[in-house]
């Protein structure tokens, strides 16, 4: 994340309001709606367009435009062979480019995709990019433009990237929780499955809805002595304290429970439903995903043979020292292979290697 220290107060108000926003709502397109206006005026931009892609079974791809119509992204399926953006942006995923540092100004006048803006709209004469991995199979493309010849600056670049880690967990929590019903509670056919479930809370701690399975695995994971006089398990319910007292900042990458026990991981997400009249509600969306399962296809594709070979062991929840010890290397190469499978499938611990295999082997 950026230096939030580079930016001044009135920045740093702009910037609450468009993570303020992101956290509103659980519906995209009325999620990209209400951060529009702040988020131009925070990154200093014109138009907004996040393009949606999932890579399996095939590549496919959504876009989202807010506000004011881009009409050149209508005809995007017959231009992308000229988008110059997707390479540089898939190449350094997590990093805000700005155009200049991906072409030069003679080659972006002369890109067909520039070309048909200009004849269709007021050009866009600018852009600023960034490639955000959601889920293994999962991509979100965020993309600023200016329609005047005013290239992006770097604090403009700082500003966007700051908002990066706030964006994932947006479009995360949108993915996971595609509909609810009034109030905010989640529809039960979106968890059937018996090692997936879902509990609402409402703050403090009142439980107000569960999902069928979700008694069933509360009763497996947790002993009485270890529920709360309101019925909640107390590490879900510390978690849960320590996540209301957190600013937007301090929560991000620090909204999910995770128990080692020998028949597998036991996952908790947490996710702030938006704000209704009355106390605040959580949804705690429960998975439990076996310690040792396939490698999916996905997967294997995006890694060399010796990575496959290491997230194998990793799956079955062998420790570092063990597959260094089968493999015969040092702890250190095993570290560095580990490195990148992280990078290469878009994960950040085992536990979220074993919850994307699992979902991939069996989609939630």
């Amino acid at each position: 994340m950026s230096n939030l220290m580079t930016f001044d107060t009135q920045e740093l108000m702009l910037r609450d309001r468009v993570i303020s926003t992101l956290n509103g709502s659980l519906d995209l397109p009325q999620v990209l709606e209400a951060a529009r206006a702040p988020l131009l005026e925070f990154a200093q931009a014109d138009s907004v367009a996040l393009c949606l892609m999932r890579t399996t079974p095939s590549l496919d791809f959504r876009w989202h435009v807010p506000g004011h119509r881009l009409r050149v992204l209508d005809e995007y399926l017959g231009l992308a062979g000229h988008d110059f953006v997707r390479a540089p942006i898939f190449a350094q995923p997590g990093v805000v480019l700005r155009d200049p540092e991906m072409l030069s100004r003679e080659e972006y006048e002369q890109n067909l995709l520039y070309q048909r803006s200009r004849e269709l709209d007021l050009g866009l004469e600018h852009v600023m990019a960034v490639l955000l991995p959601i889920r293994p199979d999962f991509l979100c493309a965020v993309a600023l433009y200016r329609t005047q010849r005013r290239p992006f600056s770097a604090q403009c670049a700082a500003a966007l990237s700051s908002l990066n880690p706030h964006l994932v967990n947006t479009l995360r929590n949108c993915n996971d929780v595609q509909a609810f019903t009034t109030g905010g509670h989640l529809l039960e056919e979106h968890y059937r499955n018996p090692d997936t479930a879902f509990l609402v809370v409402e703050l403090p701690h009142r439980e107000v809805m569960r999902s069928r399975h979700a008694a069933v695995l509360l009763e497996r994971w947790f002993a009485p002595s270890e529920l709360h006089s309101s019925g909640l398990p107390l590490p879900l319910k510390e978690q849960l304290d320590a996540l209301v007292r957190m600013n937007p900042d301090s929560r991000v990458e620090k909204d999910v429970w995770v128990s080692l026990r020998d028949d597998g991981y036991r996952r908790v997400r947490f996710i702030e439903l938006p704000a209704s009249e009355g106390p605040r509600r959580w949804a705690l969306l429960l998975n439990e995903i076996p310690t040792s399962i396939p490698l999916p296809t996905e997967m294997r594709r995006k890694l060399t043979r010796r990575q496959i070979t290491v997230a194998m062991y990793l799956l079955r929840n062998w420790p570092i020292q063990q597959i260094a010890d089968e493999l015969r290397i040092s702890i250190l190469t095993v570290d560095t292979h580990w490195k990148n499978i992280r990078d290469r499938l878009c994960i950040d611990s085992r536990a979220d290697l074993l919850y994307q295999a699992a979902r991939l082997n069996k989609p939630v």
